[in-house]
Parts: C-alpha cells; structure tokens; sequence
C-alpha cells in the first residue's frame, strides 16, 4: 500500500492498482524505484509514517481517490470548475475518464464561467473612465488635466461636478425640446425663430465646452476619439457648426430662410441642411453618460446581439412566409389590398408584432385563419426573449449601479 496525505488527510491505495494509470502523479509515485524521484513528485515525505505529503485540497481528492478505486472519474455539480480542472491537471489525470453525462455538465458550467468572466471583464471596460483618474500621474498638468477630469466624467467627486453632470442633462433635453417646438406652426414666425436660434446657439456652446473639457483632460487622445461616448458628443455639436457653414454660402440668396421650411420649393442644399439638423436628434444619447438604465440598456443588447437578431430573422421568416400565405388565398377577392406578396409585407408585420392597425384585413375564412396563425406565432415569438433581457438587464443594471454607489 502507498500511504498518501493530502491537505492533512491520509489514504491508502494500493501500488497495484496506481500501476495501472502510468502517467499520473500517483501512477509514477508507485511505479518509481529511486528516492529522488519521488520526493520530486510530493511536497514532503514523513519517514515515520512512510507517508507521502501533497498540499493539495482534500475535498477534490476525494473524488482522485475514487477514480483510482473505481476507474470513473466522477464531479459535482458544487464544485468549481476551474479549481477542479487545476486539480486533476496536478495528478495527471484527464477528463476522458469522467463518464459522458458528467463531462456534458461539466463543460456547459465551464462555458458559463468562461460566459460569466467575459461580462465582467466587458463590465469593467464599460466602468473604466471611473477608474482612470490615476492616470495623469506625471503628465503634463497632470493635477490640472485630472480636476477637468473629475468634473467632467465622475459626477461623484465633488459638488459642481453633480452640477455639472445635471446641467448637461438639462441642455440635452432643452435642446431637444427647442427642436420640437422648431417645427410648430406657431413657432415659424420670425420671433419664434430667433429665439429658437439663440437656445441652440446656447446648447451649441455649452456642448462644444464640454467636449473641449474632454479632450483636455483625456489621458489618451487615441482612445478619447475611439470612446462611443465621445463620438456621441462629437455628432451632437457638428450639426450647428455644418449649419452655420451651409448658411454663409448661400447668404447671398434673401429668400433662402422663407423657402428652406417649404418642401416644394426647397433646394438640395437645403435638403441636406434639414438632415443635419435632424442629426440633432441623436443629442438624446448623450443622457446615457449620466443615465445608469441607458448604459444598462445599451450594454444589455450588445450582449445580446445574437438573441436580437436570431429574433429579427424569425420576424422577418414570418413576415415574408405570412405574406405569401394571405396573398395566395385572398389575391382573388375583389378590392383586395393583398394584391401582391410585397404589399401583405405590412399587414403580417403589423400581425407579428400584435400591433394590427386594422386597416388592411383579410375577408375570407382562409383568410382570417391564416391571421390567427401568424398573430398567435407573433405572439409566441414576441415572448420569447423578454425574460432573458430582462433578467441580463437587471443583472448589468444592478452591478452598474452597485459600482457607482462604491465611488
């Protein structure tokens, strides 16, 4: 018998059977003759005892133990699995000895592991400007760069960075009403437009601050411009810059202000000036910098893109095999609106995603059968997914905000 104490715990396993497994630790501890390599492969030898000492866990040895008893490896789901994997690699014992059922549930608890470190690594680069201000630690105007720094990005720090933070949220949103209120009627006279002018001018200003403030304090600028965020911040501000620059060159045309806002007399500079000013609309994601639900959210699909777009395809399968449905039995009813696959497209997305407007249905009893399959498959579909981003959302959402809290 080989006397074996792992962790302070002793066993006994016959060299006979050891023998049997070669190339394990165990395996050559039994089958070498000399001394020295022996004590190469344990941590101690207690000549008392003749017994061989390995600091190593007990607990998993248990199962070593019954591996070399039994021939089967066995593993609970309870253990961790990079703790179990670092333990048998010490005993040279492989996984192909563990029996199929036990390997299958092995490797999916390995793969949401591997699933789990991922999210909080990308978790951690999400957080990563709270984290940074150590940064400018003998840079230039290191002290100055990581006061802008600490105003700017951790609204946490000190009291005019939480105003701060508040104010960029209230220009968003001003900014965002001063472009809805832009298209009212009664906003269109001259007054309402100069007025409108003089708060996107203010809201242009105060960005364009911002984003200057940014950059300054940026420890890296390659890294400033490859920041989501930032580009966010770049289109909001472009958009009055572009305007002002279409607008002095074509100054020259007196009528060019009163035609802009008619769509039949407009002319292709001023199409593109009304595009740009709807990239101002996209000013709305800046409240996502200081909105932990937005940055949950927005993380949340990232994380979930294969889920959203195998859900996407199985809309667009149900879209284009409706359609054709509806179409091959009402195309022969008289006023139809199913005159063609392409113009049922509307009604079966309408009928997937449970909306129905109402104002394209079918008459036949075919018809409407075909309608009650593809809204109870909308249905179907539609519910899917919900309670995996939901639970992932409150998941990223609680571990945002527990991490904010901590600052």
């Amino acid at each position: 018998l080989l006397n074996i104490n792992v962790g302070g715990k002793s066993f006994q396993l016959a060299c006979k059977v050891l023998a049997q497994y070669p190339i394990t630790r165990l395996g050559k501890l039994a089958l070498y003759t000399d001394p020295a390599k022996k004590l190469q492969l344990c941590d101690d030898y207690l000549v008392q005892k003749n017994e061989y000492f390995f600091d190593r866990d007990p607990s998993v040895f248990h199962y070593i133990f019954h591996f070399y008893r039994s021939g089967v490896l066995w593993m609970m789901d309870e253990m961790c699995p990079s703790n179990f994997v670092e333990e048998i690699e010490y005993w040279g014992i492989h996984l192909k000895y563990s029996q199929r059922c036990c390997r299958i549930l092995f490797e999916e608890k390995q793969d949401e592991l591997s699933e789990y470190l991922k999210i909080e690594k990308e978790l951690e680069a999400e957080l990563e400007p709270l984290d940074s201000g150590q940064q400018f630690d003998g840079k230039f105007l290191g002290g100055f760069r990581k006061m802008v720094w600490n105003l700017i990005e951790n609204p946490y720090s000190s009291v005019p960075a939480k105003i701060i933070a508040v104010m960029s949220s209230f220009f968003v949103l001003i900014s965002i009403v001063g472009m809805t209120l832009s298209t009212v009627e009664e906003m269109k006279n001259k007054t309402g437009k100069m007025w409108m002018e003089q708060m996107e001018m203010i809201c242009a200003i105060f960005f364009t601050s911002e984003y200057l403030m940014r950059l300054i304090s940026s420890s890296s600028f390659k890294n400033f411009l490859r920041a989501a965020f930032n580009a966010i911040d770049l289109v909001a501000i472009l958009p009055f810059y572009i305007q002002l620059l279409f607008e002095n060159l074509d100054e020259a045309d007196t009528l060019y202000h009163e035609e802009l806002h008619k769509v039949e007399n407009v002319s292709k500079l001023g199409k593109v000036l009304k595009l740009i000013k709807l990239m101002r609309i996209f000013r709305i994601l800046k409240l996502a910098r200081h909105s932990t639900g937005l940055r949950a959210f927005s993380f949340t699909m990232r994380q979930c893109y294969q889920q959203v777009c195998c859900l996407l395809l199985f809309i667009a399968m149900g879209v284009f095999t409706f359609s054709a449905l509806i179409h091959s039995v009402e195309h022969d009813v008289p006023g139809t609106d199913f005159t063609s696959i392409p113009c049922a497209w509307w009604w079966a997305a309408v009928s997937l995603s449970t909306v129905g407007y109402g104002d394209t249905v079918p008459d036949t009893v075919l018809g409407r059968m075909v309608a009650f399959v593809c809204i109870s498959f909308g249905i179907i579909l539609n519910g899917m997914p919900i309670s995996i981003l939901y639970n992932k959302f409150s998941d990223y959402y609680a571990k945002l905000k527990a991490h904010e809290l901590s600052q």
